[in-house]
């Protein structure tokens, strides 16, 4: 029986000799694609991590991030394509070599813009840290300028938020009559974040006297003259209770300008009795806004 269960000389032979061949057998080599999974499993998330903060993609995915935090949009994902599309766009390898440097005076401008719309000036630290981040973007000095914002570029980009805002062209222009500074002057950041803010509040503004006009209207284009011009001395009212030092506080007065007082002047209108005639919305905006233009105190 124990003879049996022993194997053969020759299958004795061939056992040994299978084993001497597997021993003497070389490793796979590192770059084969067997030794493949074994790497990802060791040293994957490593080296992926490791891509990531070399080529600086954590570090500009969190900024964009905190960029979402601070505007709060309300498209979030519109957002995003839109700061990285900017990103891209200001990086020095999209103009070229010629302008790896800085680049010139539009591309700065439409820069300092897209930072200050970011966050609403109700965001006071955000508005202030996009405010900060535009004007070093006006302000970087090139091979043939000195560093520092001059009143050329300033004036320019508070045009620019008015236009883009669609703000009504003569309050526009009295307004940067009272917050533009001289070409040639240098201006601090203080008077630089005054004259944004002051724009985004006349924005605003306007807005809210559109918004009025369309209750007066009722859809129709024109409203009554005598109610039109009753509810902007009531607005003129409001605006005059105080002196405010700065533009946001004209809207909170005017948001004291209450249901109950307005309908209390346009009742009185109406019960004069005169001859009236319509006024259109133009003509609403032109003297509301008109209204506010007066009482921003002009720079100095």
């Amino acid at each position: 029986q124990d003879g049996r269960n022993r194997p053969s000389p020759p299958a004795a032979k061939m056992a040994a000799h299978e084993k001497r061949r597997a021993a003497a057998a070389p490793a796979p080599a590192a770059d084969s694609g067997l030794a493949e999974p074994a790497r990802a499993a060791a040293g994957g998330l490593g080296s992926e991590a490791e891509f990531l903060l070399r080529a600086g993609v954590t570090a500009m995915v969190r900024e964009a991030l905190l960029k979402v935090l601070e505007a709060r949009p309300e498209e979030p994902v519109s957002f995003l394509a839109d700061y990285f599309e900017r990103l891209v766009l200001g990086s020095p390898g999209a103009a070229g070599e010629a302008a790896a440097e800085l680049p010139g005076p539009p591309q700065r401008l439409a820069r300092a813009l897209w930072y200050v719309r970011l966050a609403h000036h109700s965001h006071r630290t955000a508005f202030d840290s996009n405010a900060g981040a535009a004007y070093e973007v006006l302000g970087a000095g090139g091979r043939r300028r000195k560093a520092g914002v001059d009143g050329r570029l300033y004036s320019e980009l508070l045009r620019r938020i008015c236009q883009h805002g669609g703000a009504p062209t003569e309050a526009a222009a009295a307004l940067l009559g009272r917050v533009r500074c001289r070409d040639h002057e240098a201006v601090p950041f203080d008077v630089f974040r005054y004259g944004v803010l002051t724009c985004f509040v006349l924005l605003e503004f306007a807005a809210k006297a559109d918004a009025l006009f369309g209750v007066l209207d009722g859809g129709s284009g024109a409203a009554d003259g005598r109610v039109c011009q009753a509810v902007l001395r009531a607005l003129e009212d409001a605006l005059g209770t105080g002196r405010f030092s700065l533009p946001s506080h004209y809207l909170e007065a005017g948001s004291k300008l209450g249901p109950d007082g307005l309908a209390l002047a346009m009742d009185r209108a109406l019960q004069e009795g005169k001859l009236s005639t319509s006024m259109s919305r133009e003509e609403f905006l032109k003297k509301a806004t008109a209204l506010f233009v007066a009482k921003v105190k002009p720079v100095e």
